[in-house]
Parts: structure tokens; C-alpha cells; sequence
């Protein structure tokens, strides 16, 4: 049965993410007694704060995104959500190292006929084969 849905990095990833996300806010708050004795412009202390919320908003997408098969749409949520429809499709490569499945997702290059790239990502290849099969489906019978 191909699968409909599934998280989008694998575990391991995920993990690591929560990891380095922790270990940078526990940083931070070491570094606390440090930072008061600074003498903060506006330009640093925006670009400071800034950069926290980007490394929690990223880390927050990577545990929390989902990639998901329905219909002939295949959608990734993410910082924005990324939707790709079969029938927009005009190449497609599915990267995917079995050896390596634990750090590094598998993912699909897509290649829309508009000539936009979108990199979707699902930790269960099979996710990103049903897909590939749909767009075959979709472009039809080739002629000679």
C-alpha cells in the first residue's frame, strides 16, 4: 500500500534539529551575564533577536513538517508550504541513498513546465515514487 503521508525529515534529523535548537537557547542563556555588559544598537540587537526566531522557526519546520499524497497533488508544509500537481510536472529526479536514509532525507527535484524547481522531501521514499508514478500517469501515453 503506498503510503499517503509522512513526516518529512527522518527521526534522526528531527532530533538533531531539537538538539541543535536546544543547545544554541541554552548558549544564549550562558551567554546572558556576557550580553548585558554590551552596549547594543538597535541594528545588533534586531539582527540578534532576528536570528533566534529564524533558527526556532526553522528548527520548529523541521520537526513539525509533513509531507503529504492526495489526489495528484503532492504537498510539503514548510516555512511555506510547497504544492506540486502531477500534471505540472514537466521532469522529476528522486534522490534517495538508502545507506545514508537516517541524516540525509529523500527527496524529489521537481521541475514544473513554468521552468520553477521545488525540492520536496518526505522520509518515506515511497511517498516520493508513488508521485513520480502519478506524474507519468498524468503526462499519458507518449507518441512516436
Amino acid at each position: 500500500m503506498t503510503p499517503s503521508e509522512s513526516a518529512a525529515f527522518p527521526p534522526l534529523v528531527r532530533a538533531l534539529a531539537v538538539l541543535i535548537v536546544a543547545a544554541l537557547a541554552a548558549f544564549a542563556l550562558w551567554s546572558l551575564p556576557a550580553l548585558r555588559g554590551v552596549e547594543w544598537s538597535f541594528a545588533s540587537l534586531s539582527t540578534f533577536a532576528l536570528a533566534g526566531v529564524l533558527i526556532a522557526w526553522v528548527g520548529w519546520w523541521m520537526v513539525f513538517s509533513r509531507t503529504r499524497f492526495a489526489g495528484d497533488e503532492l504537498v510539503q508544509t514548510w516555512l511555506w508550504d510547497k504544492h506540486v500537481k502531477a500534471h505540472e510536472v514537466a521532469t522529476f529526479k528522486i534522490v534517495h541513498w538508502p545507506w545514508l536514509r537516517a541524516i540525509v532525507s529523500p527527496r524529489m527535484l521537481v521541475r514544473r513546465r513554468n521552468g520553477s524547481i521545488t525540492w520536496v522531501h518526505a522520509a518515506d521514499p515511497a511517498l516520493l515514487a508513488a508521485f513520480g508514478e502519478a506524474v507519468v500517469r498524468a503526462q499519458g501515453p507518449r507518441q512516436p
